[in-house]
């Protein structure tokens, strides 16, 4: 009973906070975006010296790198990919009409009747996009000072968490907790990002190539899709071969459409990304897909598109305590939890 009203007022927290805890976990995966490009550029000034002040200089010049490189990728967003973005969306309605009426011929020429309240309602899921990067827009300055401080405290963090608790033992928990979560979403972060943009580019030459209209938008949905576990990449396919099909004047594009996103969708979805992320992640695929609704009802797109980071968070934190543990078990692919015993 006890557990059924935390677990409903913790609900209505997340619910009644989310305009507080968006813009912060938004501002904590930047972050962590920053030190994952960061990591790769440190790559190219090794330094193993002795000097302190020297390795963080290079620690600052690798991250202020990293934020030019987003920087740079978030202009060509707002240059050549937004623009395509709007002129899809004021064709959206008119691509909807187009799309009924080729699912009412189809229905006529196979003698059967379907039923197109099924078929997505493309204005609708633009707004509903659109509305959550809105709200994310309006809290950029929140944002922007939430990444400011975390770096500011990124540097004394670990020495805080060790000296928190007087109990050594706890406190090398405490630690392990901590450090796992960081390592782990670096590498999950760090191989999603490799995996999505491989997609999104790939994406890109295949649907220019067969001559698909708004080609720079598609595979930015793509790459950006990527992100939010099998539904994205079921959204993020059917939306252009839904497109080809209302606008081209035969089943060609359409089908060239499907099999070239499929394809890449399997090569680097389902073959690619299943091996390098998961020993990483070792979470249960139903868990995965439950985590995603939970948190798309909780916080809309943002909350899906952040629904994997924390629930490896949630099973990271869980395996580490006794009254959790079975908690962690029923995420784990495997049955098999991260501890700090196995480390010792």
């Amino acid at each position: 009973m006890h557990a059924m009203i935390f677990f409903i007022l913790l609900l209505g927290l997340l619910w009644i906070g989310r305009s507080i805890f968006i813009p912060f976990l938004v501002a904590l995966f930047l972050w962590y975006m920053i030190n994952v490009v960061a990591a790769g550029f440190r790559q190219f000034f090794p330094y193993r010296g002795k000097s302190l002040w020297l390795a963080r200089t290079l620690d600052w010049v690798t991250r202020i790198l990293s934020i030019g490189a987003i920087g740079f990728i978030i202009y060509l967003f707002a240059t050549h990919i937004k623009p395509m973005f709007t002129q899809l969306q004021s064709a959206l309605p008119v691509l909807q009409d187009k799309l009924l009426t080729a699912i009412d011929y189809l229905s006529g020429s196979l003698g059967t009747s379907l039923d197109t309240h099924l078929l997505p309602n493309f204005a609708q899921m633009a707004a509903s996009v659109g509305a959550s990067v809105a709200g994310i827009a309006a809290s950029v300055g929140m944002i922007l000072i939430y990444i400011l401080f975390l770096f500011i405290e990124q540097e004394t963090f670990k020495d805080k968490v060790k000296n928190l608790f007087a109990n050594k033992r706890q406190s090398k928990k405490y630690a392990y907790i901590i450090e796992s979560v960081d390592k782990n979403m670096k590498k999950y972060l760090f191989m999603k990002t490799i995996i999505s943009g491989l997609t999104g580019l790939f994406a890109y030459a295949w649907l220019r190539a067969i001559g698909l209209e708004f080609a720079g938008a598609w595979a930015f949905l793509l790459f950006i899709m990527n992100y939010i576990p099998t539904i994205g990449s079921i959204i993020s396919c059917m939306l252009p071969i839904l497109f080809a099909l209302a606008i081209a004047p035969s089943l060609q594009l359409p089908i060239l459409t499907a099999a070239g996103l499929i394809g890449l969708e399997i090569l680097f979805g389902n073959i690619l990304d299943p091996k390098l992320t998961g020993k990483t992640l070792n979470l249960s695929t139903l868990a995965i897909l439950l985590n995603l609704v939970f948190w798309g009802m909780i916080w809309g797109v943002v909350g899906m598109f952040l629904s994997v980071p924390l629930l490896m968070i949630i099973f990271i934190i869980t395996a580490q305590f006794d009254s959790t543990r079975p908690i962690a078990v029923l995420l784990s692919a495997n049955g098999k939890i991260p501890d700090i015993r196995d480390e010792e």
